[in-house]
């Protein structure tokens, strides 16, 4: 039944992609954050979906050309060089036949994230995008959430399966990523039965994050909670409220879970907080080693841990960390362009803020700015721990800022100074 239901629903939005092509990209951003074949069983396992829904794109944008229009820009310029530049170190991998396994997955998401760069021009669309991510992603927090509450936070909360957030880690980053998110579409609506209804989501996504049982996360939540409240407007009650439900939501997790947390201060004995920063020293040696290119995509092997692992170290560990990951698997160079993206992005939001403020009619875009601002030091702090340096959110957010900014430059020409001069490339030339 299940097979039949997404089959259906996919098969059934192609005549719909194929006349407005920017809905392709909200069912690709559907399919790769929700991952719903994953809860099918049987045949709809074995469709190609994202194939599908990715070739039925680009066939409508040929139909639609004149609606494709990608800003020529220093983010998109930073978003070509780097995947450019993972298929420069392709070319190097230590293992080549892994790298091109992965190489693959990566281009696509790269790809179709210029494709929706390409195709969200409008508030509309930009607001239909983000609803997409947010119940895709959310609905795993709310019920992870309704789980943590039954089982009284004794186990750990999981990702979707066949994900890049499918382990306890990755789903309390994308959890406190997409918070802020829900906050911004809560001041959307006008029902009040959605706005509760958001306002619900958030609370059980908060008590998810805490259910995963995540040491890194429950560092990230508190910093993001302090940034939020940084960034809102009204300090007083947000404050209030934090104050009052961060102790009663931590206060109500069990024993084990208080222990857990505890190990932050004593990591030297903690095996698994002791494998990561060993890990983290190999890619470190590996790319000292191999500075320009570094190992190139999946480096993890026991031949890369004789090599550059430090002494006694005899475990392979993936990078866990989307820092050491870009290092390891890139070298100084990729860092570099991943750490440059990450910073024109903050620049261009903080832009968009500034010039924002006190414009009601630019109300929407300074709220979607200082939620998309929020949501990135999620990612920046919880990314420190976990292996989502090509995870297509984060992409996503660029593209629904760049695109903000674009639509609010038109009213505000300040948001154009200090960076390239924002072009469009049409599809027509």
């Amino acid at each position: 039944m299940r097979d039949i239901a997404v089959t259906l629903i996919i098969v059934g939005l192609i005549p719909f992609i194929l006349k407005y092509p920017w809905i392709g990209v909200l069912v690709f951003a559907w399919l790769s954050l929700f991952n719903p074949y994953g809860f099918a069983w049987g045949f709809a396992l074995d469709i190609p979906f994202v194939m599908i829904v990715a070739v039925t794109t680009l066939v409508g944008m040929l139909f639609h050309w004149k609606e494709v229009r990608l800003p020529i820009n220093s983010i998109t310029i930073l978003l070509m060089l780097l995947p450019f530049w993972m298929t420069v170190t392709l070319l190097f991998a230590l293992y080549p036949s892994a790298a091109y396994e992965k190489w693959t997955l990566v281009m696509k998401a790269f790809f179709f994230t210029l494709v929706a760069a390409s195709l969200l021009h409008s508030r509309k669309q930009l607001e239909a995008f983000l609803w997409v991510i947010v119940l895709s992603v959310g609905f795993f927090g709310i019920k992870g959430g309704i789980f943590t509450l039954l089982g009284g936070g004794e186990y750990r909360v999981y990702g979707p399966p066949g994900n890049y957030i499918s382990d306890n880690n990755g789903i309390s980053v994308a959890l406190i990523m997409t918070i802020p998110l829900m906050l911004y579409l809560s001041t959307t609506v006008s029902s009040k039965w959605i706005k509760w209804g958001m306002y619900v989501a958030i609370i059980l996504s908060g008590v998810a994050v805490l259910g995963s049982h995540s040491r890194g996360a429950f560092l990230t939540i508190l910093v993001m909670l302090l940034f939020l409240w940084l960034k809102s407007r009204r300090k007083l009650v947000p404050g209030l409220v934090l104050v009052a439900l961060v102790p009663l939501a931590i206060g109500f997790m069990p024993e084990k879970w208080m222990s857990r947390m505890q190990t932050i201060e004593t990591y030297e004995a903690d095996s698994s907080a002791m494998g990561r920063l060993r890990t983290w020293e190999t890619l470190f040696n590996l790319a000292n080693d191999r500075p320009l290119v570094g190992g190139g995509f999946e480096p993890y092997s026991s031949r890369t841990v004789a090599m550059y692992g430090p002494p006694g170290m005899d475990t392979v560990h993936s990078a866990h960390s989307v820092y050491f990951q870009m290092l390891g698997e890139h070298g100084y160079v990729g860092l570099g362009l991943f750490l440059a993206l990450g910073i024109a992005c903050w620049r261009a939001s903080g832009r968009l803020v500034h010039a924002s403020r006190d414009r009601p009619d630019l109300f929407w875009a300074d709220n979607l700015a200082r939620a998309t601002q929020v949501s990135l030091v999620g990612f920046a702090v919880g990314g420190t721990f976990v292996n989502i340096a090509y995870w297509e959110l984060p992409y996503y957010e660029i593209i629904i800022l760049m695109a903000a900014h674009h639509l609010a430059s038109g009213v505000a020409p300040e948001l154009g100074q200090g960076t390239v001069e924002p072009r469009v490339l049409e599809a027509s030339r």
